[in-house]
């Protein structure tokens, strides 16, 4: 289908277009580039952007209002025993949904069997003559 441009609608103050207009003057791009960039951002960003005039940031990104050792967006550091613990889980969880399956590959298997059955008794002994065993974990 390719990728087709939407347009995006809305209304600001006349000082904040004035502003706006000024900052697509300064960097000499149309009004509408400026928009797409901060959209552009936005995305890339998982919605994390911050407007911060260029003179309110030092050379590390901060700002300068007592921020210098936070980066935007903020980063948090995760043990490497709950990294661990979650793949553990994940893996559990990967075993268990396999169980599931084999489980209801087993129930399907007997319902089947209750249906072709000509009297609707099931004997458990008459399980245990397949050729396919199932087991339980």
């Amino acid at each position: 289908m390719g990728n087709k441009n939407k347009t995006i609608s809305f209304r600001v103050n006349e000082d904040a277009f004035e502003a706006l207009q000024d900052i697509a003057a300064e960097r000499d791009i149309s009004l509408s580039a400026v928009f797409r960039d901060y959209v552009d951002q936005l995305v890339e960003h998982d919605g994390q952007v911050a407007v911060v005039p260029e003179e309110e940031l030092d050379r590390n990104g901060a700002t300068g209002e007592g921020e210098e050792d936070l980066s935007f967006p903020p980063t948090v550091e995760v043990p490497k025993s709950f990294i661990r613990e979650h793949e553990r889980l994940e893996l559990e969880a990967d075993h268990l949904r396999e169980q599931l399956d084999e489980y209801k590959s087993y129930v399907t298997e007997l319902q089947d069997r209750l249906e072709d059955e000509e009297n609707e008794v099931l004997l458990l002994d008459d399980l245990d003559e397949d050729e396919e065993s199932y087991q339980l974990r």
